[in-house]
């Protein structure tokens, strides 16, 4: 019975995304901005905890990959070439990715009010590989893109903005979920580059009174995106 919930649910998923990818979807810039500061209450304390972790996992993983590119020039090795700083990324990436899901899930699950908890950041380690695939592809596009009289870059940059919730959420692969993303935004991209811009004025402006203001701010950026995504793909309601 389980097997056969789970497979309903999965299917139901796969129905909102093609929905999604369709543009059958809208929402209101305004009832978003709205309801995702209502929601900022629930989701401060374990936004800012969780946020708290994955800075001091950042600044570790920093320490560690300089301490490595001390210990290489210590022994002088020869001709590393791009190799050594390339899989030194790839390896802060595999241990950063799985916690950014977890952030960006605490907004997708407030945005259905389930359960919230900090040790949602440590829920999505079975996603590494795809997720650090997505993060690698993502990269390598936008930067092309940007290359590329910028225009394209920016586009990129909103249009795969759902590709990490889609890999944990959706359980899609890397390519799928960052085309996905990219094809359903783009049915309503100059809304969501909208709602991306009033949150940035929100940003500066909470930041002027030293900066107390981001307290509440940051974690309604995440509540925004849960909304924008439970408004585009739907949300599984189940634990």
């Amino acid at each position: 019975m389980d097997t056969e919930n789970a497979d309903l649910e999965n299917n139901e998923g796969r129905s909102k995304t093609g929905l999604a990818v369709a543009g059958d979807y809208d929402f209101s810039i305004g009832e978003v901005i709205t309801e995702s500061w209502n929601k900022v209450n629930g989701l401060k304390g374990p936004f800012w905890l969780a946020a708290i972790i994955l800075f001091g996992i950042v600044f570790i993983g920093g320490l560690a990959l300089g301490g490595i590119a001390n210990f290489i020039g210590l022994v002088n090795v020869a001709n590393p070439g791009f190799a050594v700083p390339i899989l030194m990324q790839i390896a802060l990436m595999a241990v950063i990715y799985p916690f950014i899901a977890g952030v960006v899930m605490l907004g997708v699950r407030r945005s259905v009010d389930l359960p919230l908890s900090y040790n949602e950041i440590f829920a999505y380690f079975a996603y590494v590989v795809p997720l650090v695939v997505a993060g690698i592809l993502m990269t390598i596009c936008m930067m092309l893109g940007f290359i590329l009289l910028i225009i394209p870059g920016i586009y990129l940059s909103v249009a795969y903005m759902f590709t990490v919730p889609l890999i944990v959420e959706k359980n899609l692969g890397a390519w799928e979920a960052m085309e996905t993303s990219r094809k359903a935004v783009t049915r309503h991209w100059f809304k969501f580059f909208l709602i991306l811009i009033v949150m940035t004025v929100i940003f500066i402006v909470s930041a002027i009174p030293l900066g107390i203001g981001l307290i509440w701010t940051y974690p309604m950026f995440i509540a925004v995106m849960g909304i924008l995504y439970r408004e585009t793909f739907g949300v599984a309601q189940s634990e």
